[in-house]
């Protein structure tokens, strides 16, 4: 299925520095497609931890139920990732799959079982023919390198039209690190942790329970901000290894002031990636963010941007670019969330369109039409009843969404 790119599909795909400990390989694996890249492999270096955060849907694929039970051990050595064939919803078979891929990394990595990752995308109900994949691995094993970060990107890939990555550096107590990371996402978004497939690499030297926390607390401010269309997906995971490869200072709690400089890397790559999955969206024209004010906590912010955010009313408005702010008051009061009607205030484009619950003397329309005819629009929303605040970002709705998921399994 040939889709057209992005308007936000990127001049070329950056520049990611090599990660000491990593290595990557990627090739065609036939999983559904003939002729484009399938599959990928990462290895990692002995003395590599993990940290990760995975879908909530409670049809979650097979891999996704492996890496839930070799996440507590917080050890990695390699990643296998498919692409076309998503491994769900096919019983014991799905489960044996897995478990066949992960031995027959095992083998070419020599490493525990559990210490490989598995993650799947594609279609859901169809039986994963995994000796297309393990016969390939030993292949894959040969041809790793450090730089081939763009053909993982696109390995990963289903119906993305372009793939992403994004990079970073940080000093953790003077030492430099290095951050890398790729992601897949376009449909079948809204965040539930996860939202898609990411994976992050650094060779910082963190243990797995630092990691971790910092991998949810992440990831709760970028992938679970975004939505496409409001359907979680039964794939999506996201893992951050630290192969341990830079000899900073030993860090035992993730909120060491040491840190600071690597957080804030780490939150501007899940931030990055998850942008560019609603860049991505299907059919998506406009890039939309939308930030919350003035409600009564972080978390009812979050849920009355997301109600916004995932309003077909709302999108599609963005879409035909017409200013209708009704539909915003529509959706900030079927959120479920406390709001003072008498004290909303919504601009469009820094532009203010309504305050105290009713339409602001004197309102022109041009300006806020001016911006809706761009491709990036703001949307600032204040419901007046207390200090939390959000940022959620989405895209619009347009009719590309139904041609590309009206044809998706053909």
């Amino acid at each position: 299925m040939d889709l057209p790119s992005s308007p936000f599909k990127p001049d070329r795909f950056p520049n990611l520095p090599a990660v000491p400990g990593v290595r990557i390989a990627s090739c065609d694996a036939g999983v559904r497609y003939n002729g484009r890249l399938d599959l990928m492999l990462a290895v990692f270096d002995e003395g590599t931890s993990v940290g990760g955060v995975m879908t909530q849907s409670t049809t979650a694929d097979a891999p996704v139920g492996w890496n839930r039970t070799a996440l507590p051990r917080g050890t990695a050595r390699a990643l296998v990732v498919n692409s076309g064939n998503a491994n769900v919803f096919t019983g014991k078979r799905g489960r044996v799959a897995v478990e066949k891929t992960a031995s027959a990394v095992t083998e070419a990595v020599t490493c525990d079982a559990l210490d490989v990752y598995v993650s799947s995308t594609g279609t859901i109900g169809e039986y994963l023919l995994e000796e297309r994949i393990t016969a390939r691995i030993s292949e894959l094993y040969d041809a790793l390198s450090d730089a081939a970060w763009e053909d993982a990107a696109t390995a990963i890939m289903t119906t993305d039209t372009y793939p992403k990555g994004s990079t970073r550096k940080a000093l953790i107590d003077g030492v430099p690190v290095v951050l890398s990371g790729i992601a897949k996402g376009s449909g079948m978004i809204a965040p539930d942790m996860a939202t898609m497939l990411a994976y992050v690499m650094t060779d910082a030297t963190l243990p797995a329970n630092v990691l971790q926390t910092l991998t949810s607390r992440s990831a709760d401010k970028s992938f679970n901000a975004i939505t496409v269309d409001g359907d979680t997906s039964t794939s999506d995971t996201v893992l951050v290894f630290a192969t341990g490869k830079t000899a900073h200072t030993p860090i035992e709690n993730a909120d060491d002031p040491k840190l600071d400089a690597f957080v804030t890397a780490l939150d501007a790559i899940m931030i990055d990636l998850a942008q560019q999955v609603v860049k991505d969206g299907e059919g998506a024209q406009k890039f939309v963010e939308i930030r919350i004010t003035g409600a009564e906590t972080d978390a009812a912010a979050r849920r009355i941007g997301l109600a916004v955010g995932n309003s077909p009313l709302v999108k599609t408005a963005i879409a035909g670019e017409d200013a209708n702010w009704g539909r915003i008051v529509m959706a900030v009061g079927k959120a479920g969330e406390a709001a003072d009607r008498d004290k909303m205030a919504i601009a469009i484009g820094g532009v203010h369109i309504a305050k105290n619950g009713e339409p602001v003397d004197g309102y022109d329309e041009a300006p806020v039409t001016a911006h809706m005819q761009g491709r990036d629009v703001e949307i600032d929303i204040d419901v007046g009843v207390g200090k939390g605040q959000a940022t959620v970002w989405t895209c619009d709705l347009t009719h590309g969404y139904i041609d590309i998921n009206g044809s998706y399994r053909t």
